[in-house]
Formats: structure tokens, sequence, C-alpha cells
């Protein structure tokens, strides 16, 4: 099998934004051909524990929305040629307006937006605003939504859909299995490639999935790298480095 797409989740400032920047560095160096950064939000609906305890730190610090997108910014000037997504949550987008918010995004390097809970029929503009900033909205499908809505969303006309491979939190175990693959079958029939994620934390299972997407998705496993190691910049480094290159098929 050759080399498997990758879509990396890292919290922006998490533990802080030179380590987050170290960690960012060697998932680039790994392979990965996407930085999916989050915005450290409160109240977050989709998120494990991992990723929930790593915004509640980076939020003590009084971290800004301001200051993601200039972390977000400082990737786009280190690392030009590798895609950057910016995560977040409704709230922050739409609270200083969706235009406005998709405007600052766009201007940091961000070339699109996953908002889990904005849904792709009802995103108060944010596909209208991403299109206008040069930006494309990504939304997010769940094996939970309906038949009818999943038919809907699958030929809506979106470039990527993000399949969360399963309902629930972040970071909890995921079986890749046949309802796995049907359901990123039907997802993917109207024409969208698929980024898959929720889980996914080993090379197991990212050659299971890797043949059905466009990219997997892995988030938690790398917080829980960065947690393990924030005291030792070099061990943090090369742990997310190996870990890259397993999801990626490189090891």
């Amino acid at each position: 099998m050759s080399k498997i797409h990758l879509m990396s989740h890292l919290v922006a400032g998490y533990p802080s934004d030179e380590l987050a920047f170290t960690a960012a560095s060697a998932l680039v160096a790994g392979g990965a051909d996407i930085l999916e950064i989050q915005l450290p939000f409160s109240d977050p609906c989709a998120d494990g524990p991992a990723i929930q305890q790593a915004c509640t730190q980076v939020l003590s610090r009084s971290y800004k929305t301001a200051d993601g997108l200039a972390f977000i910014q400082r990737l786009h000037q280190a690392f030009p040629s590798i895609t950057i997504y910016l995560m977040s949550y409704a709230s922050l987008v739409y609270t200083p307006g969706v235009e406005v918010f998709c405007k600052k995004a766009a201007q940091a390097g961000v070339k699109g937006m996953i908002i889990p809970d904005l849904p792709f029929d009802c995103d108060e503009g944010l596909t209208k605003a991403c299109i206008a900033n040069g930006m494309e909205n990504i939304p997010v499908v769940a094996p939970s939504m309906t038949k009818e809505r999943l038919h809907s969303l699958a030929y809506a006309g979106f470039s990527h859909i993000y399949a969360a491979l399963r309902t629930g939190i972040t970071g909890s175990d995921t079986v890749i299995d046949d309802s796995t693959l049907t359901f990123l079958s039907q997802v993917s029939e109207g024409g969208s490639k698929i980024y898959g994620g929720f889980g996914i934390k080993d090379g197991t299972q990212a050659k299971a999935l890797a043949s059905s997407v466009e990219a997997i998705v892995a988030g938690s496993v790398f917080v829980r790298l960065i947690t393990e190691y924030q005291n030792d910049q070099k061990k943090l480094y090369d742990a997310v480095l190996q870990k890259t290159k397993e999801l990626t098929n490189q090891a």
C-alpha cells in the first residue's frame, strides 16, 4: 500500500503556541497532508476528554480567537504548501458575523472550515461566505443522520465531506467494519471526496480505512501524545513524528 493521506487535528495553543508549533512541524515532517487546527472552545459537542482538556487548559490563559488565527497564520507562513483547515463551533463563527470571521480566517491562510454544529442545510451563510473568501465549507456527517438527509448532503455539491465514523465524541475506540464502509460509500455517492475520522489511532485502522476516503483524520491520538510529552520538546516532536509515519504507512 502507498502513502496514506492524513488530516491531523491540533488544538491551537496547546499546551503553548511554541509546543503546538513543534507538534505541527512533526506532523508535516511525518507526512501529514492537512493540518486541521481547532480554536479552543469552552463547550464542545463533538470532542472527547483529551481535546476537551486541551481546550480548557488553553482557555485558562485567556486565549482568544485572534490568538488562534495568529497561530494559524504562523503555520501558513512556515508551511505554505500544507493545506490548513479551521475547526470550530458555531458560536465563535456567528458572534463576530459569519462573513467577518471567514474573511479573517482566509487572511490567516485557512482553506476550509469545519463547523460541526452548523448543519449543511442550515449553515447561517457559512458556505456562501467561504466561497466568497476562497475557502470551502466541509460539512460533518455521522451515521445517525437519516437516510433522507444523508442523501441530500451527498448530492449537495460539496467538494469534501467530513464523515464521523460513529456517533458520540472523539477519542473513543472505533472499529472499521462493513457497516463503516457502507456508510462511507453512501456519503460519497454524490461525488464528494470524504475525510473519515473519529477514534483513528493506529496504522491498522488507517489501512482499513484508506481506500474508502480521500484522507483519514486523526486528532485525539496526537493530543494525547502532546499531553504526555509536553515537558520534553524533543520527545514530543519524535513521538508525533513516529505516529504520523505510522498512520501514513511510512513507519
